[in-house]
């Protein structure tokens, strides 16, 4: 592996509704993912995509995302749970790229105004993310409650967080660097 390029790791922020307090859980996390050595990431809000709705994958196809998955070395999604599930419009920014995500690791960050922190939309994303090429990591980080874990400003109330999100970002690292050796030095028979 290529100890000389730095691993490559967005954090895609899953929602574009008004008053998200899902911001503030992406913006910690991205914040603690900056802080590890030799590890680049940006922050891809997909409210700021110029995704066309009426049409899908590669037809609609954004040049800055598709760019950003084919650099990384693994990506973090942080998505809120809505009714069990995850908002359509994240699923429709995933599927506009393919060939980008193989063998690439993901980690998930479920964030819900209850108690199960987006522990449903994680289950519920994992099947996609396995057919779009991905490979999910063991931990996740599940901001339960949430309301009470950020101000509305955005500063971080539960310092629990920080051991949670070194434990998820650890993994994410470690496989990254595994499956980019994999990628780059074990040919795909």
């Amino acid at each position: 592996m290529s100890e000389s390029r730095p691993l490559s790791i967005p954090l895609i922020l899953g929602t574009t509704r008004k008053g998200r307090m899902s911001v503030h859980a992406a913006r910690f996390i991205w914040g603690e993912v900056r802080k590890r050595e030799g590890v680049k990431s940006e922050l891809i809000d997909i409210a700021e995509l110029k995704l066309p709705v009426d049409d899908a994958g590669e037809a609609v196809k954004d040049p800055h995302f598709s760019a950003a998955m084919e650099q990384a070395d693994a990506l973090i999604i942080v998505s809120p749970e809505y009714n069990h599930g995850f908002p359509g419009l994240l699923k429709h920014v995933l599927d506009s790229c393919l060939k980008e995500y193989i063998h690439k690791p993901a980690g998930v960050v479920g964030v819900s105004a209850g108690v199960f922190g987006g522990a449903r939309m994680i289950e519920n994303i994992q099947p996609i993310l396995r057919e779009l090429g991905l490979v999910s990591i063991f931990w996740d980080v599940n901001f339960g409650n949430v309301q009470n874990v950020f101000d509305q400003t955005g500063r971080l109330l539960d310092d629990a967080y920080v051991r949670r999100a070194d434990k998820f970002i650890g993994e994410l690292i470690w496989m990254a660097k595994v499956l980019r050796y994999g990628r780059e030095q074990v040919p795909l028979k």
